[in-house]
Order: structure tokens, then C-alpha cells, then sequence
């Protein structure tokens, strides 16, 4: 690696579409050696991702259909951070009451994603949630379009980790969290971070 790094300058930015969530952009990007490049990108606004692990060891996963690759995947609690200026503990929080009807006694960091960092920005969340409860029945959240057909269940981690090594589950930070989560659970959780960590810049 060299002793100094080449400087990545935009030289330009075209604005291709911008919605709620993300918007896509074409970049004239300066390269090593001299001369520039265009580089496309989806500009996204971030998500959280929760772990739920209850006292018997079992995680919460849920099925939710996703039309980008026109089926249902198994996934954790997880939301967009489309709140403006919400603590990302706060969202996850919030999703996981309103996707699995669940609070949690702690929070604590498990890991940070770039989903996908070849064409988005996107950066994942993933909490640990502990000491778990139910959400009263009459404070619960009414789910719309496809979280009406959401399938909430609960897993033991290894089994679930099984469904990550076999294929079964292929969402990203759902393969992370849980992944994490045997780890923390096998060193003590020493290593986790507070809720209120920063984020990667």
C-alpha cells in the first residue's frame, strides 16, 4: 500500500432520480495515474437491523415477500432511518415493536454494513436485543402491504446460523447479525458496542 492515497475527487454530478429513499447519481470521479471516470451510484438513506435473542437462546426471523428478487426471504426486524434526525437506536427500537411486537431491556451494537458498496452507500445498523417483551396487544402496530403478510417466528441461533450456512437465509444483514451474534455470544459479549456508538464516517 502506498504511503499516500489517491484522492478520489468529483469533478462532476448529474442527479438521475431522487425518491423517499434513495436517489441515483452519475459522478465524473478523478483516478489514479490522471484522468476521470463516471461512476453511478444509489445514494440511500441508511437502515437498522435487530437481532432479537430471547432467554432460551431463539431469535426472532421474519419472512417477508421482496419484489426485487420476487420472493419472501428470511430476515430480522429491520427499517429505513427516514426519521429525520432519529438516534438509529431509537428506529431499530421502533421496528422491532412494530415488525415482531417486541421491546427490548438492552440494545447493544452488534455490527456496521455497507450493504453493498460497489453501487450504494447504504450503510446497515445491526443491534442486539435482549430482554425481550411483548408489546400489549392494544398498543401494537397495524401492518400494511407487505408486512401484512409478514410470518414472525422464532428460531434457536444455531439452527438459524444452520439456514445461513445452507442457503436458506440470504439477506445481508440478516447473514451478518446473526453470524455476530454466535460470536458475541461465544466470547461474553465483551466486544459489543454501546447503543449510542458513532457511526462509521
Amino acid at each position: 500500500m502506498s504511503a499516500v492515497e489517491h484522492r478520489y475527487e468529483v469533478r462532476s454530478r448529474t442527479e438521475r432520480y431522487r425518491g423517499r429513499i434513495f436517489e441515483v447519481v452519475s459522478e465524473e470521479v478523478t483516478m489514479p495515474g490522471g484522468g476521470t471516470a463516471m461512476r453511478d451510484h444509489v445514494r440511500h438513506v441508511g437502515a437498522v437491523a435487530v437481532v432479537a435473542l430471547d432467554d432460551a437462546g431463539q431469535v426472532v426471523l421474519i419472512r417477508q415477500y421482496r419484489h426485487p428478487v420476487g420472493r419472501h426471504l428470511w430476515e430480522l426486524p429491520a427499517g429505513l432511518t427516514d426519521v429525520s434526525g432519529e438516534d438509529p437506536a431509537v428506529t431499530a427500537a421502533r421496528e422491532l415493536a412494530e415488525e415482531a411486537d417486541l421491546t427490548a431491556g438492552r440494545l447493544d451494537v452488534l455490527v456496521d454494513l455497507h450493504s453493498s458498496p460497489g453501487f450504494t452507500n447504504e450503510l446497515v445498523r445491526v443491534f442486539l436485543a435482549r430482554d425481550l417483551a411483548d408489546v400489549p396487544a392494544e398498543r401494537r402496530h397495524e401492518r400494511r402491504e407487505e408486512e401484512a403478510d409478514l410470518q414472525v417466528v422464532r428460531i434457536d441461533l444455531d439452527e438459524a446460523v444452520g439456514m445461513v450456512l445452507a442457503g436458506e437465509i440470504t439477506n445481508a444483514s440478516c447473514v451478518a447479525g446473526l453470524l455476530a451474534t454466535v460470536r458475541a455470544r461465544d466470547v461474553g459479549g465483551s466486544a459489543l458496542r454501546r447503543p449510542d456508538a458513532p457511526l462509521p464516517c
